[in-house]
């Protein structure tokens, strides 16, 4: 069983991480039809019952919402088992992200909770958001660690360092995006790349200069992908090449959506894509930054072998 377990371990870190991407989509389209409500202010119960009545929609939107978190749970709970027999003893870190992923997705359904019973504040709506994303990561990096063989020649380098920018403003767009929505500031710029016609909104009140905070932070990362994406090309190998290369695609896709739902009046098809083209280019990012860790560890690991030996050899 010993032997079989770190592939399952794989196996059920991707399959958790797929759907935590699921839920991330349908929570998207839970804020875009507004139907965060939809079972009133109760939690877990939904308006006082089980289940709610066939022809009320929304509440049905967000109870399968609800339904998608639990199944989320029950696939964390094997993650976290298998974790346990196949990695206690032979990699801690693998066991110790994916506790670290445990302790998010009770944090998450923590929050989620205060975002029904305070019916939506916006503050509680971003971390609510922004949890989520980290339990995709974490997620995605156990998997990556339990699986991935990393170069051992390769050490930490610009490539690394972009990376984990890249990866952090990637985030960074997501809690912004997800401060518009909950500030309302959704329809506050109703052009697009300028805000009203202006570059630099700041006297048109608070909403709008919270919508354009989110597109400086959505410019600021293409910049960081395109430099990523260069180095990559030049230093790295096919994984990391598709991995970048695909991010930037995820990227434009969401920017392009992004201004497809401010020119539609926050149309909901949009505002449901954008939000998860944002999750794919971050976790795509994710990937990449903990292959990017991995290598850079093993170089390490190596170099001190390295040194350790000729003393021990002298010693001898």
């Amino acid at each position: 069983m010993q032997s079989v377990s770190p592939r399952l371990f794989t196996r059920l870190s991707l399959a958790t991480a797929l759907f935590t991407f699921g839920l991330i989509v349908f929570g998207a389209v839970v804020r875009v039809t507004d139907s965060g409500l939809g079972c009133g202010n109760h939690w877990p119960l939904c308006n006082g019952t089980i289940f709610p009545p066939l022809d009320n929609l929304t509440a049905w939107i967000e109870w399968l919402h609800r339904l998608f978190a639990v199944l989320i749970g029950l696939l964390g709970v094997g993650m976290l088992v298998v974790a346990l027999r196949a990695y206690r003893r032979q990699s801690k870190a693998v066991l110790n992200i994916t506790l670290a992923a445990a302790a998010l997705f009770a944090l998450q359904s923590a929050l989620g909770a205060i975002v029904v019973v305070m019916e939506l504040p916006p503050t509680f709506v971003t971390l609510h958001l922004g949890t989520a994303m980290l339990l995709l990561g974490a997620l995605l990096v156990a998997g990556v660690w339990a699986s991935y063989r990393p170069a051992p020649a390769r050490q930490g380098d610009l490539v690394t360092a972009l990376a984990y920018v890249t990866a952090a403003l990637a985030l960074v767009i997501i809690l912004t995006g997800a401060l518009v929505r909950g500030s309302g500031a959704t329809l506050a710029c109703a052009d697009w790349p300028l805000c009203n016609g202006q570059v630099f909104p700041f006297g048109q009140g608070q909403l709008a200069t919270i919508h354009m905070i989110h597109r400086f932070a959505v410019l600021a990362l293409g910049v960081s992908l395109l430099m990523l994406v260069w180095y990559v090309f030049k230093n790295r190998g096919r994984e990391a090449r598709l991995l970048a290369g695909l991010a930037l695609a995820a990227y434009l896709g969401q920017a392009g959506v992004g201004a497809l739902y401010v020119l539609s009046s926050a149309g909901p098809l949009w505002g449901a894509a954008h939000v998860g083209l944002a999750a794919a280019t971050w976790g795509l990012l994710v990937v990449l930054s903990a292959m990017e860790w991995m290598d850079s560890r093993e170089a390490t690991n190596n170099v001190s072998e390295q040194r350790w030996n000729p003393q021990s050899e002298v010693t001898s």
